[in-house]
């Protein structure tokens, strides 16, 4: 596509703040870089993929609130996560990992192994533990 021809179809996704740069041809027939905000195509894939997200946070928070998952479900959600990357991070098993997402088994963790977990998630201890806290979130 020409430069002139570079779409800007802004969707409010980045709130114009953000361009993304396109290849696109210039008048010399050259490659060149042209910022842009978007186009419809994307933007619409791109906003359904964060209501996806949003949908698996909201369900992970009922469930924890619920009784049937610990905060880790919630907050793995929340960060866009999965089971192995946590593991990763904090250098435990992945089957450690899901055995934590049972409230029962959660509730019995040392603080050392807490605070690996509130460390990933840039939260203290007491906010990682604190459910109450998810009655707020949306």
């Amino acid at each position: 596509m020409k430069t002139t021809e570079v779409p800007q179809d802004d969707a409010n996704m980045l709130q114009g703040k953000f361009r993304e740069p396109v290849y696109s041809l210039d008048e010399n027939g050259n490659y060149t870089t042209v910022p842009s905000l978007g186009w419809e195509p994307k933007n619409e894939v791109m906003k359904e993929a964060w209501d996806q997200v949003h949908t698996k946070t909201e369900l992970a928070r009922q469930q924890v609130l619920s009784g049937l998952k610990s905060p880790l479900a919630y907050y793995i959600e929340k960060e866009i996560m999965d089971i192995g990357l946590l593991a990763k991070y904090t250098g435990m098993w992945r089957w450690t990992v899901k055995r934590h997402l049972n409230p029962k088994t959660f509730s019995r963790l040392s603080r050392p192994t807490l605070e690996k977990y509130a460390k990933v998630f840039n939260l203290s201890v007491e906010e990682l533990i604190d459910i109450n806290r998810l009655k707020s979130e949306k």
